[in-house]
């Protein structure tokens, strides 16, 4: 049984409006050891009409004094770790940089939910465009964002764009991207950095974790061993919803541990 999810989200993400003390029972009643949370942070993000300006600009500080005080309450129920989920884009590199050391955070998922400052799950990001070349700008940006920013633990949903990509004609295959895939995988594994294997696209149409297994498999096979699970969730019913399946996955493509993070520092444990 995988008992850490380390992907979740509270009121201290800007699409969030469940309280972290929420997520917490969730993940208690479903047996949870460890949660981290990884509350969002996107510098430069376009925002909508109808979403706040500063919405994916996380006040670190009001987002820890809170955790604390829980981590406090459920001692000895369950660990709570103090993780960010940071927006890579190029354009901001050095914010990020500022940020990733701006706190003594145990856990950094580095995501790429931008490409060339548009987000892949509005649906207009497709509108006109060869859903192909999509996808590589998508994987070309990704391998830009691992080269240049180092200050992260793990890739988020590295095929994030597959959740929100027109089903259709072009469904979305590794094998369609095979080198620049294997191309950022050899990087981030060059640089000791892992992957999440993130439950949140099997409650989707897609109903496929995000990577898709063969991604997983081929960092895997080319040597990568630091993995994650994460539910992505949202609000408490979806906290490690999927892990199961995540297990099983795993084992499928040759790992006999999945990894969770104390002080950026990696622990692994037996699937």
């Amino acid at each position: 049984m995988i008992t850490s999810d380390f992907h979740l989200h509270s009121s201290f993400s800007g699409d969030c409006d469940v309280s972290m003390e929420e997520m917490i029972e969730a993940g208690i009643k479903k047996g949870l050891t460890s949660m981290c949370f990884t509350e969002h942070n996107d510098f430069d993000f376009p925002y909508g009409e109808d979403m706040e300006q500063d919405a994916f600009l996380l006040n670190a500080d009001s987002y820890l004094y809170e955790l604390l005080r829980l981590r406090r309450k459920y001692e000895g129920k369950i660990k709570l770790l103090f993780g960010i989920e940071i927006g890579l884009q190029p354009c901001c590199l050095r914010q990020n940089i500022i940020l990733s050391k701006s706190h003594d955070f145990d856990f950094i998922i580095g995501s790429s939910h931008l490409c060339h400052g548009s987000d892949p799950y509005y649906p207009s990001f497709f509108d006109g465009k060869d859903v192909k070349e999509c996808f590589r700008a998508y994987f070309e940006e990704i391998l830009n964002n691992s080269k240049t920013f180092l200050g992260f633990d793990v890739y988020g949903h590295l095929d994030y764009i597959a959740r929100y990509a027109p089903q259709g004609s072009d469904p979305f295959l590794y094998a369609d991207y095979k080198n620049i895939i294997d191309e950022i995988l050899k990087n981030l594994i060059e640089n000791g950095k892992g992957i999440e294997c993130n439950t949140s696209g099997l409650r989707k149409p897609l109903n496929a974790t995000n990577p898709a297994p063969e991604i997983i498999k081929r960092y895997k096979e080319l040597g990568g061993e630091i993995i994650t699970i994460g539910s992505d969730a949202h609000v408490p019913k979806d906290v490690a919803a999927g892990f199961q399946t995540a297990a099983s996955i795993l084992k499928d493509c040759g790992f006999h541990y999945y990894t969770t993070f104390e002080g950026r520092q990696p622990d692994y444990h037996k699937l």
